[in-house]
C-alpha cells in the first residue's frame, strides 16, 4: 500500500479530533448558546481539532507544511486568551503533552499558502459550523496533496448515521481513500473492521436523490430545482451539512452533490474539498466544477480556476453537467 505510515497517522489524527469535537459539543452547545447564538463551542472545537491534528503531524512528518482553515490572530486579544485556556483544556484531554503556551504555534503550522510543488497537508478542522451547532453533521477534513494532486484524504464524520435511512443505526464514521487505492470507511467506535466504499449505479437521473448544503447561502437551491426539474428528479433533496455530502455520494445514499456558485466574487477552498473529492474519486464517483473542470489544487489555498462543486456516480455526470449549464447559462 502506498503511503501507509501517511494514512494510519492521519486516521488516529482525525480520530483524536473527532473525540474532541464530541465532547465540546456535548459539553458546551446547549439551548442557551443557540438561542443567544454564541459560537464560542465551535470556536473552541475548530481551534482544538486543528491544534490537535498540527501538532500530531509535525510529530510524525516535520518537514510537511499545513494548509489549514484557522489561524491564531483571534486568540491574542483578551477574550482570545480565555478562549485559549478553554482550548487547551479540551486538547490537554487528547494530547496531555501538548501545552497551554504552545497552541497558538502548533495552530499556526497551518499558515502555507499551497501551490503546485511538493508536499503538503490541507485541512478543515470543522467543517459544517453550523450544523455542529445544530448538533447535526459536521466534517473533520484532512487530505495529503503532492505536486498539486490530492494523493490522500480522510473524512470524520462523528454524527453520520451507519444507516441514513436509519437513526438506531449508531453514528459516527471515518472515511479515507489512497490515490489508486479505492474508498474505505471505518466505525469511529470500532464497531466491525474496513468496509469498501462504492458510489451508487443509478443510471436514469429520476431515480438520483440529490444532495446539496441545508444553507442556501452556500448553494444555490432554487439553481438545484431547476436542475432537478430539467433531470426529471423525483426525490426530495438530501441536505446536510460539511463535507458530509461527499461521503453520502462516495457510499450511494444519494448520486448527485451540488454546489451551485452563489456570488461571483467567491472562491471556494481547497481545505472544503479536498478529502471529500479523493474519496468520491476512488469510490468511483466524479468531481468537477460547475462547469466540467477539473478541480486544480495547485493554484494556493483556494480552488481559483473553478467555479462551483458538481459531484456524481460519474455515471450521470455529463447529464447533470449539461443540465447545470443549461441553468447556469440561462442567467
Amino acid at each position: 500500500m502506498h503511503y501507509k505510515t501517511e494514512l494510519k497517522i492521519s486516521i488516529e489524527a482525525v480520530k483524536k479530533a473527532c473525540s474532541l469535537c464530541s465532547t465540546v459539543q456535548s459539553s458546551l452547545v446547549s439551548e442557551e448558546t443557540l438561542t443567544k447564538k454564541d459560537k464560542s463551542p465551535v470556536t473552541v472545537a475548530d481551534f482544538g481539532a486543528q491544534a490537535v491534528i498540527c501538532h500530531e503531524l509535525e510529530k510524525a512528518f516535520p518537514n510537511d507544511p499545513i494548509v489549514a482553515e484557522e489561524d491564531s490572530a483571534d486568540l491574542t486579544t483578551q477574550e482570545g486568551l480565555i478562549l485559549t485556556g478553554k482550548i487547551h483544556q479540551y486538547t490537554s484531554e487528547i494530547l496531555p503533552e501538548l501545552k497551554q503556551e504552545d497552541i497558538h504555534s502548533t495552530i499556526d503550522r497551518g499558515n502555507y499558502n499551497g501551490g503546485p510543488e511538493g508536499r503538503f497537508w490541507t485541512l478543515d478542522p470543522i467543517d459544517g459550523t453550523k450544523g455542529f451547532l445544530r448538533g447535526e453533521q459536521y466534517a473533520v477534513a484532512l487530505a495529503l496533496i503532492e505536486n498539486g494532486e490530492v494523493v490522500l484524504g480522510v473524512l470524520g464524520c462523528p454524527n453520520l448515521q451507519i444507516n441514513l435511512e436509519d437513526p438506531k443505526s449508531g453514528k459516527g464514521l471515518i472515511f479515507y481513500a489512497v490515490k489508486g487505492e479505492g474508498a474505505s470507511v471505518w466505525s469511529i467506535n470500532g464497531n466491525g473492521g474496513d468496509a469498501v466504499v462504492k458510489v451508487s449505479d443509478i443510471k436514469n437521473p429520476a431515480n438520483a436523490p440529490f444532495c446539496e448544503s441545508v444553507e442556501s447561502a452556500h448553494s444555490s437551491h432554487s439553481d438545484s430545482e431547476k436542475i432537478a426539474e430539467i433531470l426529471g428528479v423525483k426525490a426530495e433533496p438530501i441536505r446536510i451539512d460539511s463535507q458530509c455530502k461527499y461521503a453520502v455520494l462516495a457510499r450511494g445514499d444519494a448520486s448527485i452533490y451540488l454546489r451551485l456558485p452563489t456570488s461571483k466574487a467567491y472562491t471556494e477552498k481547497i481545505w472544503d474539498h479536498a478529502a471529500g473529492y479523493i474519496i468520491v474519486q476512488e469510490a468511483g464517483g466524479r468531481v468537477s466544477d460547475a462547469y466540467g473542470k477539473n478541480l486544480d489544487f495547485s493554484l494556493g489555498r483556494t480552488l481559483s480556476a473553478n467555479k462551483g462543486i458538481v459531484g456524481t456516480n460519474a455515471r450521470l455526470h455529463d447529464l447533470v453537467i449539461s443540465a447545470v449549464l443549461k441553468v447556469l447559462n440561462s442567467k
